[in-house]
């Protein structure tokens, strides 16, 4: 599944559900939840768990606690893309753009 393909796929997911329709202010909340889950994960992944109330785990376990993660904050993420009619490639390629005139692609450092 392509950029796109997924993009659009999310879309009619979240759609069927209704989640597609809740207040921007409310995805944005989900997504800075979601965003302390992205946290949470590679902590166990680079110190371990440190409260009681936390399973342990394999290290392969919590990696694919993190990739779950990040999908649940790329899902918002599309959400939010997609009520503004944003695709996800035009996001990536003004991403590499700016940080190509920012910095000099062969020795990172800050272009003049």
């Amino acid at each position: 599944m392509n950029l796109n393909e997924f993009q659009q796929w999310v879309n009619a997911y979240y759609e069927k559900r209704g989640w597609a329709e809740l207040n921007i202010f409310t995805r944005i909340g989900f997504l800075a939840e979601e965003t302390g889950e992205v946290a949470r994960a590679i902590r166990a992944l680079e110190i371990g768990r440190d409260r009681p109330d936390e399973a342990e785990g394999t290290h392969e376990e919590r990696r694919q606690e993190l990739m779950e993660e990040l999908g649940d904050v790329l899902g918002n993420v599309i959400i939010i893309a997609n009520r503004y009619d944003i695709s996800l490639e035009d996001v990536f390629r003004l991403h590499r753009q700016k940080l190509d005139q920012r910095y000099d692609r062969n020795t990172g450092e800050k272009n003049r």
